[in-house]
């Protein structure tokens, strides 16, 4: 019988960085509140979450990679909101920010979460930020941990 890794959500002995956006704060702070009742839920202890702010979202993976660069964290989450306007700046954020994000992750090879909101209007994002959709906030901290969980089992051996 094979054996199958798929990670979990007890992140009683991880190390979190948390990265939020301050740009559509009230969005971003509903996403840190699902994150932190996430990692609460998840056994993750106050004393082993650091959460940094910065401007938006396209400063979210400079601050990833210095935070990735310095080996003190098993993972790493980004929350930030990015919603259309009426030019092209839209794609641009949204996309760097993505890619970024990914590109940190396989670099450092630290898990780096994306609960950064892309919406085409304020009313998308109100859903995806803890209303009738989900809190993304809460589903990068729990993809976080069950990645940390797997990178876990790798160097372990499970």
């Amino acid at each position: 019988m094979p054996k199958f890794y798929e990670g979990d959500l007890d992140g009683s002995f991880f190390r979190l960085a948390i990265i939020v956006s301050r740009f559509t704060e009230d969005l971003t702070d509903l996403l840190l509140e699902g994150a932190l009742n996430t990692a609460k839920e998840a056994g993750v202890s106050d004393a082993a979450i650091n959460v940094f702010y910065c401007p938006g979202a396209f400063e979210i993976p400079l601050i990833a990679e210095e935070l990735a660069s310095s080996h003190s964290y098993d993972a790493i989450i980004c929350l930030g909101c990015v919603i259309r306007g009426e030019t092209s700046h839209f794609d641009y954020v949204a996309g760097e920010c993505a890619r970024g994000i990914a590109d940190v992750g396989r670099l450092y090879r630290i898990p780096v979460t994306l609960g950064v909101i892309t919406a085409e209007n304020r009313q998308q994002a109100e859903a995806r930020a803890g209303g009738s959709k989900t809190n993304m906030g809460s589903d990068a901290m729990a993809a976080a941990i069950r990645m940390a969980s797997l990178f876990k089992d790798f160097n372990y051996g499970g």
